[in-house]
């Protein structure tokens, strides 16, 4: 019997983790997202080749311009550092939800490592320096430049390898706590920066705090 009390549990929790699968993707798929990739490429791809602070200071303005009320407010922005995969790159995060989050990646020293594998699409638009990537089932990497968009898709998983001044524009959209994962277990595990960790979950909880604000405004609960 206890046998078969177990086996009733775990059907019950597998046949409950699908349906939340399920509903989770049905949710996605057809809610309303704030950005789309094609624009945030478009809008980079302007500043693509200039100096990397002055271009970032230019897109942070046009982005605020463009979504008010999404993206945080300059007391809010901090350049973090990020371990994952074993590379080693610093980002400023610029808005976040459980859906999309936006952001300016890069990195000031040559780094490279694993890309991760996620529930989310994530592009990036190369405003300075390199970024090769090599593809999972490839025997041949392949190498972009300032101005050049890569989409990292649901479910892949690359090496990827940054040269040293190497600046971006990201924007993801999936089920982002999904990431945070990958994101905090170099960390967690290796080199036990917590501080870094607090700073990486401060900012993101500010942008959800800010976006959950943006919500309740914009349907006249403040």
């Amino acid at each position: 019997m206890a046998v078969v009390r177990t086996f009733l549990k775990l059907l019950i929790f597998a046949i409950t983790a699908a349906l939340a699968v399920l509903l989770l993707r049905h949710w996605m798929a057809s809610k309303q997202y704030v950005f789309n990739k094609e624009d945030i490429a478009k809008l980079a791809k302007q500043y693509a080749g200039q100096d990397h602070e002055q271009a970032f200071s230019k897109v942070v303005v046009e982005l605020r311009k463009r979504y008010p009320g999404h993206i945080l407010p300059d007391e809010d922005l901090q350049w973090v550092f990020v371990n994952a995969g074993g590379w080693m790159g610093s980002m400023c995060l610029l808005h976040a939800s459980l859906t999309e989050y936006l952001l300016l990646f890069g990195t000031a020293v040559d780094t490279g490592g694993h890309s991760g594998r996620y529930w989310a699409e994530i592009s990036d638009t190369i405003i300075s320096g390199t970024f090769r990537q090599w593809k999972e089932g490839t025997t041949k990497s392949e190498i972009y430049y300032p101005g050049d968009t890569i989409v990292h898709g649901v479910g892949e998983a690359t090496s990827v390898q940054w040269s040293a001044g190497t600046w971006m524009v990201e924007y993801g959209r999936g089920f982002i706590p999904s990431t945070l994962g990958f994101a905090l277990a170099d960390t967690l595990f290796s080199t036990q920066d917590f501080l870094t960790m607090f700073y990486t979950i401060n900012v993101y909880v500010k942008g959800m705090l800010l976006e959950a604000g943006t919500l309740l405004t914009d349907v006249g609960v403040f």
